[in-house]
């Protein structure tokens, strides 16, 4: 006779390792099994804070945008996840081919070590964008059903807007807003609900750094730019030494700017699979230093053809 124990919670833990091993290995989840993989990742992340607090060592990542096989190579440059911190500054979906796989290990594991890694919300993590930049059209493909994406976009309602690595380093998707002075302004905000057009919300996931001083209105036709006067008093007024932040596509995977009160992260190498840019992470450890580890499109799988294009908007 064959007794099997065990509590619920430890089934789950398992089914959870199994599904995360299977998404490694390039296979996606059932339609059911993403629906309760969502309603879990809900309960987590409807507790986080619109400032989610982490704590060092941790490694701070940019836009990932579908490029599967290019997050398998972030994880095996970077650590896997739970041996890891990750903060992840959003953008997973659209652009790349495998956004299902993409959003579906990202989730997984954020649902598997709540702790270890957290994800924040991007500009395409909405309902809107993901119409028109692919991952809808994705999901009807692998699918044959729109609900896998309703899934998802229901979802993106409750990731947390920004990230604040021990009080000092201040991580979001886009850049600042002149409607935010302050975190606190961030706390108090409702961010379950899809992107707006215009306000708060949708600048802190738009907004880009400039050149140019004070603010301007923004080519994307969302957010602002920003001037390096903006960024340090927003930093002095916060208590903060660094903005971290990804949105913009950069050779080098990362860059600096304005005289380094700014930092750019983009963590999809070859975006598009045509840019031949490095992909980039930052590694904060326990005393809050930096480094950062660049690297190199990983190698297309067997099978790998190019899809049409997604329309360009800005790069």
């Amino acid at each position: 006779q064959i007794v099997i124990c065990g509590s619920p919670k430890m089934a789950s833990v398992l089914d959870l390792d199994a599904q995360i091993a299977q998404l490694k290995a390039g296979n996606p989840l059932s339609e059911d099994q993403v629906k309760l993989l969502c309603e879990k990742a809900k309960e987590i992340l409807s507790k986080e804070s619109n400032v989610r607090e982490v704590k060092c060592p941790v490694t701070v990542c940019g836009d990932v945008h579908g490029q599967f096989y290019d997050l398998l190579e972030l994880f095996r440059i970077g650590g896997d996840v739970p041996n890891t911190n990750y903060l992840f500054m959003g953008d997973y979906v659209d652009r790349g081919y495998y956004s299902v796989e993409t959003v579906s290990l990202l989730v997984a594991l954020k649902v598997r070590h709540p702790e270890r890694i957290s994800i924040l919300r991007g500009n395409h993590e909405s309902r809107q964008i993901t119409q028109v930049y692919g991952f809808y059209d994705e999901c009807l493909k692998k699918y044959a059903s729109p609900a896998v994406w309703t899934y998802f976009t229901d979802l993106f309602d409750f990731l947390p807007l920004t990230g604040l690595v021990e009080r000092q380093i201040f991580c979001l998707h886009g850049g600042l807003s002149p409607h935010v002075e302050t975190l606190d302004v961030i706390r108090g905000m409702d961010r379950f609900q899809e992107v707006p057009h215009e306000g708060p919300m949708c600048d802190l996931l738009w907004s880009d750094p400039d050149d140019r001083k004070g603010w301007n209105v923004s080519p994307r036709g969302a957010g602002y730019n920003f001037g390096k006067d903006i960024s340090e008093a927003y930093n002095e007024a916060n208590g903060l030494t660094l903005v971290a932040r990804a949105h913009q596509l950069v050779m080098e995977g990362y860059n600096w700017s304005h005289d380094r009160n700014v930092v750019t992260i983009f963590s999809a190498p070859n975006y598009c699979y045509r840019c031949g840019n490095q992909g980039g992470i930052m590694e904060l450890d326990d005393a809050l230093n930096y480094s950062f580890l660049q690297y190199d499109p990983a190698p297309r799988p067997e099978g790998f053809h190019k899809h049409p294009r997604a329309p360009d908007y800005f790069l």
